[in-house]
């Protein structure tokens, strides 16, 4: 399990250390740590460090200060260095240090912006140390000018590594949101604690890989704001068959998806559920629908019943579902039969509030915005997808429901808490029908949980652990070209032999 705290938390850890003398101490533990990890990637990039051309964002404070120190280490082996000033307080021991080692220095003004942006773009590797944790709003003027530049993970070609300090410049380090312009990374190296801003909304995609230095304020820290479940958490969720099981012991998951309008989205979210192991589905619907889903996976119970009449241990309501009234009645009925239950697509409109967490709605960005709105609580779809943390958190506590908000890092958040972040996917998976798939996933995880009722944190990792596999799965079917969700079972079922045989 990997725990993400706010900035704010990570300060307060800081602050006994700070108070007792440690600040050298812990800036040259940071330093070292970002030293470390930029040279690893400039050695998978070139080769060698020397000869390799490096460029130090250095702003106001601590994170400045780290980045020259780190950009010293590597003059020492051989690359030559180029520190562009973003504030007038610079870190003077980190400046002086890195003026002894040969680097050169140069102050970021409005006219020489593009000038500091050839010179980022021709480089090899960029260090942002312009904001840390205690930055307020995006990047101002002239550093703001700087946030077009592109790391080489989003860019084809030539392209400099882009290495955030601590976080990209202009994220919140709480929340994720980006209130203003912001850089992005290939690589940010964090001190003490990954922040919450790294696992969530724009924090997450400007991040890019995350690495954590040690720097001793794991005794100091609390509760933390943020949780992202690992392989060994997952296959810890996973409920193998015994001997003595039978279909029914297994699990039953019941399906009500589907209409004439949209009935693929039946057949990709029964076989997603088959794919990760529910002893049967029964799936109500129309019958066009219960005859494509037994064109397709003859093993699925079919019938146009009422969920009260149909015995199952969870359910899956609402994808696909449409203007057809008796599958959101369906939804409706399943979201009041106590059992577990995902709702999803059509039927999140029909929500209302004091829901149990054993109801999990899994909106996209602009279905929870209209759910908040429907709730009083009227927001955007620009809003929500800014701060998608905040927006989760104020959507659980309405509801009562776990709510798992689709995006390039998926949440989960229980009402009252925890927060779960998954970020396993590819952006391959922003495909029609992807979501039906995560539904059926997630509805197999409820019906096969052994643990049986449990509280709202359990919840929310069944559901993290969902789009972990989802994510898991459409990356690994990525690796054979565009992702198809209709091809989605078979990297589901290799992603769970994984888990099972680790």
């Amino acid at each position: 399990m990997i725990s993400a705290y706010p900035g704010t938390a990570v300060r307060a850890a800081e602050q006994p250390l700070l108070d007792a003398g440690a600040g050298p101490e812990l800036m040259q533990k940071a330093a070292y740590g970002l030293y470390r990890a930029a040279a690893g990637l400039l050695l998978r990039r070139r080769g060698r460090i020397y000869g390799s051309k490096t460029v130090v964002l250095a702003g106001a404070g601590n994170n400045g200060g780290d980045a020259l120190y780190a950009a010293s280490r590597l003059l020492a082996r051989g690359s030559s260095s180029t520190a562009v000033l973003t504030a007038e307080d610079v870190h003077s021991a980190a400046l002086a240090a890195f003026r002894g080692r040969g680097g050169k220095v140069l102050t970021l003004t409005e006219e020489n912006t593009g000038t500091v942006l050839a010179l980022c773009r021709s480089s090899d590797l960029v260090l942002d140390g312009i904001l840390g944790t205690g930055g307020k709003g995006g990047l101002r003027a002239p550093a703001a000018g700087l946030a077009v530049l592109e790391p080489a993970r989003l860019r084809r070609g030539q392209a400099p590594a882009v290495v955030a300090c601590d976080l990209p410049s202009g994220i919140s380090a709480d929340t994720g949101a980006a209130p203003g312009a912001f850089l992005r990374a290939d690589l940010t190296v964090t001190f003490g604690a990954p922040k919450t801003g790294l696992m969530a909304g724009p924090g997450a995609e400007a991040a890019g890989q995350i690495e954590c230095v040690d720097i001793g304020l794991s005794t100091h820290l609390e509760a933390p704001g943020i949780q992202r479940l690992e392989a060994a958490d997952i296959a810890g969720l996973l409920t193998v068959p015994a001997p003595g099981d039978h279909k029914y012991s297994r699990g039953v998951l019941g399906i009500a998806a589907g209409s004439a309008a949209y009935p693929g989205a039946a057949v990709l979210a029964t076989g997603a559920a088959l794919a990760t192991g529910v002893g049967m589905v029964r799936f109500l619907g129309p019958e066009p629908v219960r005859r494509l889903i037994n064109l397709q996976h003859p093993e699925a119970v079919c019938a146009e019943s009422a969920v009260a009449q149909t015995h199952v241990q969870a359910w899956v309501a609402g994808p696909g579902a449409g203007q057809d009234e008796d599958q959101r009645q369906r939804a409706v009925d399943a979201m009041a039969s106590g059992l577990p239950a995902v709702i999803d697509a059509d039927a999140i409109s029909a929500v209302v509030s004091s829901l149990g967490p054993q109801v999990i709605l899994t909106p996209h960005a602009g279905e929870l915005t209209a759910l908040l709105t429907n709730l009083g609580k009227s927001t955007d779809r620009a809003a929500v997808e800014a701060d998608p943390l905040s927006h989760v958190r104020r959507a659980a506590d309405l509801t009562g429901a776990t709510v798992l908000l689709k995006g390039w890092a998926t949440l989960v958040a229980a009402p009252g808490g925890p927060v779960y972040s998954q970020a396993e996917a590819t952006p391959w998976l922003a495909t029609a029908g992807s979501g039906d798939t995560l539904s059926g996933i997630l509805g197999a995880l409820l019906a096969t949980d052994s643990a049986g009722p449990g509280g709202p944190g359990h919840y929310a990792r069944l559901a993290a652990a969902a789009a972990s596999i989802h994510g898991r799965a459409g990356a690994l079917s990525a690796l054979e070209g565009p992702v198809e969700a209709s091809r989605l079972p078979a990297a589901i079922r290799r992603v769970l032999a994984g888990f099972l045989q680790s």
